[in-house]
C-alpha cells in the first residue's frame, strides 16, 4: 500500500480490547506494546456516533429503467437475496464517496453514510442477517481509513477505534481497512497497514497484512506475516470468508521492492493462519475483492491491466478453491473495464461493475457462467464500485401487499437527482 501526502501522526483514539490469539495466530496486544490503554477500558456503548445521524436518502431509481433488469437475467429468490451494497461517488471531483443500497432489481436506491467532504466511504459488506454495513473511511487528503459500520437503514453509523494510540513505531501511520464479516456474523476480518513510509518509492509503507476481530472491535488478532520479514514489499488487502468461515482469500499487492515488482495476486489462508497459499499466478494480475460461491465450489476474480486506475483490458474470471479451472467468464481482450463481481447469496446470479470504454461505471448482473448479462443501473457519473449482495432479512423475506410506513416515507422523500457520485 502507498499512501500521497500522509504524514506521521499522534493517534487520539485508544487502544481496544485484545485477547489472547489461537493457534498460528499473534497477539497484537505483543505488536503494539506502549500503544496505550488498558484491556476493556473502553466499552462499545462510548464510541461517539457520528453526527448527524438523520438517516439520508438517495434516489430512488438509482438509474433510468433499463430493457432487461436483474430479474430477467436470472429470477432471484426474494426470500434470500437482500439489497446490493455498493460505493458512489457523490461529487464530480470524485473527492467524496458514500455506501449506497439498492434492490437486486436496480430500483430503491439509497444513500446510507453521510461522509464528511474530502471523504471516502469504501469496500461495504454485510453482516450474515443482512442487518448491518461495514466499511471503510478513507481521508482522501492523507490516505488514512478507519473501519465503520453502520445499520442498513442509514442509523447508528460509528468508528469501530484505531488498534493504537500513540506516536511509538508500532503506530505510525497506522490504516485500517476492507472489513469482511465471517459467515457466522462472529468476526470481521480487515487489513492493517503500519510502519514508515518509502519517500522514494511512492511512500510505500513498511508493513500490511491481514487482522480478524470481533464486530465490536475487540480480541484482535494478526493473522498473515506476508510483510514481516519483507518490509516495504507490498501490501495485503480485501479479504473475502468462504461460506464454511474456515478459509478466507485476499489480495497480495506487491511493492518496485517485492518478488515479483509490481504484481498482484490472490491468496488463501486458512482461519487459524495456516495453510497459506498462492490461488492465482502472477501473470494474470489478479485482485480486489473475490467472492466465494455459496456451495464453496467457486470463486470469482477480477484482474487489472498494468496501466493505472480504471483501465480497460481485465476481466472477471472463476477459480475452484484448490487454484484449478481458471476460467473467464467476461471476453478477452477487452476494451472494457471490469470492477468486483459478487454471487447473490442462492447463487443464481453474479452482480458486477463494468465501465465502457469513455464512460462511468455502472453495476450489471450475470449468470454465473457469464451469460445473460444485464445492465442494473444507469448513473455512471457515480461510478458505482465494489459491490456485495446482502441476504433478506428474515422480516423482509416474506412478501407484502403494501410498502410498511417508513418504506413508503422514504419512497416519497427520495427525489430523483442528476449529481454525480481510487484504487480498483
Amino acid at each position: 500500500m502507498t499512501r500521497n501526502n500522509r504524514p506521521g501522526q499522534s493517534l487520539t483514539s485508544r487502544a481496544r480490547t485484545r485477547a489472547s490469539a489461537g493457534a498460528g495466530l499473534l497477539l497484537l496486544a505483543a505488536l503494539l506494546t506502549g500503544c496505550g490503554a488498558e484491556p476493556g477500558d473502553i466499552p462499545l456503548s462510548e464510541i461517539r456516533p457520528e453526527s448527524p445521524t438523520a438517516t439520508p436518502t438517495f434516489p430512488d431509481k438509482i438509474g433510468a429503467a433499463v430493457a432487461d433488469p436483474v430479474n430477467a437475467a436470472a429470477p432471484a429468490n426474494t426470500a434470500h437475496n437482500g439489497q446490493i451494497v455498493s460505493r458512489a461517488f457523490v461529487d464530480t471531483t470524485r473527492s467524496t464517496s458514500a455506501i449506497v443500497t439498492l434492490a437486486p432489481d436496480g430500483t430503491a436506491g439509497r444513500q446510507v453514510t453521510l461522509p464528511p467532504e474530502h471523504f471516502l466511504d469504501d469496500r461495504p459488506d454485510w453482516s450474515p442477517d443482512g442487518a448491518t454495513i461495514a466499511f471503510d473511511r478513507t481521508d482522501s487528503q492523507t490516505g488514512a481509513a478507519r473501519l465503520w459500520t453502520v445499520a442498513a437503514t442509514g442509523e447508528n453509523p460509528h468508528e469501530l477505534g484505531r488498534l493504537c494510540d500513540g506516536g511509538t513505531a508500532d503506530c505510525a501511520n497506522e490504516d485500517e481497512r476492507s472489513p469482511a464479516y465471517s459467515p457466522d456474523g462472529k468476526q470481521l476480518a480487515f487489513s492493517r497497514s503500519w510502519g514508515a513510509l518509502d519517500q522514494t518509492a511512492n511512500n510505500q509503507i513498511q508493513f500490511s497484512d491481514l487482522y480478524l476481530m470481533r464486530p465490536d472491535g475487540t480480541d484482535v488478532q494478526r493473522l498473515t506475516f506476508l510483510t514481516n520479514d519483507k518490509p516495504y514489499s507490498g501490501s495485503v488487502s480485501n479479504p473475502s470468508w468462504s461460506p464454511d468461515g474456515k478459509h478466507l482469500t485476499f489480495e497480495y499487492r506487491t511493492s518496485a521492492s517485492g518478488q515479483p515488482a509490481n504484481s498482484r495476486a490472490v491468496y488463501v489462508v486458512d482461519a487459524n493462519g495456516t495453510g497459506l497459499r498462492q490461488l492465482t499466478p502472477w501473470g494474470l494480475r489478479a485482485g480486489d475483492r473475490t467472492s466465494w460461491s455459496p456451495d464453496g465450489s467457486q470463486i470469482l476474480f477480477t484482474t487489472y491491466p498494468t496501466d493505472a486506475d480504471y483501465a480497460p483490458g481485465g476481466g472477471i474470471y472463476s477459480v475452484h478453491p484448490d487454484g484449478t479451472a481458471i476460467t473467464a467468464l467476461t471476453p478477452a481482450p477487452s476494451d472494457t473495464y471490469y470492477g468486483t463481481a459478487a454471487y447473490a447469496p442462492d447463487g443464481k446470479s453474479v452482480v458486477f461493475v463494468q465501465a465502457p470504454t469513455g464512460a462511468g461505471a455502472d453495476l450489471y448482473t450475470m449468470h454465473p457462467d457469464g451469460t445473460a448479462v444485464a445492465r442494473l443501473t444507469n448513473i455512471g457519473e457515480k461510478w458505482l464500485s465494489r459491490p456485495a449482495w446482502g441476504t433478506a432479512p428474515v422480516a423482509d423475506a416474506q412478501p407484502s401487499a403494501s410498502p410498511s410506513p417508513s418504506a413508503a416515507a422514504a419512497q416519497a422523500a427520495a427525489q430523483p437527482q442528476g449529481q454525480p457520485a481510487e484504487d480498483n
